[in-house]
């Protein structure tokens, strides 16, 4: 078992897999003064965050990429596919089943719900929209182990009790809410507007300090 990991480090393996996954000699090795440089950290900030899942390369020699690259994808969970359920069909949903790159990593819609009867029963590639009073049938039926929320702030927190009932232990939610669940349910709130403020706060503080 590993040690829990902060999100922070979470973040910077996923950056380190995307560098290695650009460098020009896959079979190739690289140091970790080249994936600090490409992931704006530190060499010593590399080391520390691959020592925490085992031992990685050869002083004086660097890491592997092929090598390194799998242990990462496997450290993430990359390497299996993820069933994914999407509730919520509208400009956001509709984008986000859209992005290529969901399924570039393994992470399959295999459901779209929402509640609006003129979108209801309409296809989406190969999916369905289906009915969101149905939640629970559908998470059955496909059996989905992601959900990401793109409902308004009034509904999700209702949705997201229900599927959590339903066996669902991860909930990826971009409603401008803040949504509680239980400790063994894992949680990732993607609220662009705070984004904003945090780029706008930054930009007047720089202003007021000139």
């Amino acid at each position: 078992m590993y040690r829990k990991v902060s999100d922070s480090t979470v973040r910077r393996l996923s950056l380190y897999l995307r560098i290695l996954e650009d460098v020009e000699d896959p079979r190739g090795t690289v140091s970790s003064e080249d994936l600090a440089d490409q992931a704006g950290t530190t060499a010593a900030q590399v080391r520390k965050d691959l020592s925490l899942f085992g031992s990685f390369g050869k002083r004086g020699l660097g890491y592997l990429v092929p090598e390194l690259s799998g242990r990462l994808r496997q450290i993430l969970g990359l390497d299996r596919e993820w069933r994914v359920a999407l509730v919520g069909a509208g400009r956001i949903g509709a984008a986000l089943f859209e992005y290529p790159g969901f399924r570039s990593r393994g992470f399959e819609i295999v459901a779209v719900l929402d509640h609006d009867p003129a979108k209801i029963g309409e296809r989406w590639g190969n999916v369905t929209i289906e009915d969101v009073a149905h939640m629970e049938e559908v998470f059955a039926e496909t059996a989905t182990q992601i959900l990401i929320m793109a409902v308004p702030a009034r509904a999700v927190q209702e949705l997201v009790d229900r599927a959590v009932a339903a066996g669902v232990r991860a909930v990826l939610n971009f409603a401008p809410a803040q949504v509680k669940v239980s400790q063994d349910v894992a949680l990732k709130d993607v609220n662009v507007v705070m984004e904003l403020e945090a780029l706008s706060f930054t930009l007047s503080q720089g202003r007021e300090g000139r």
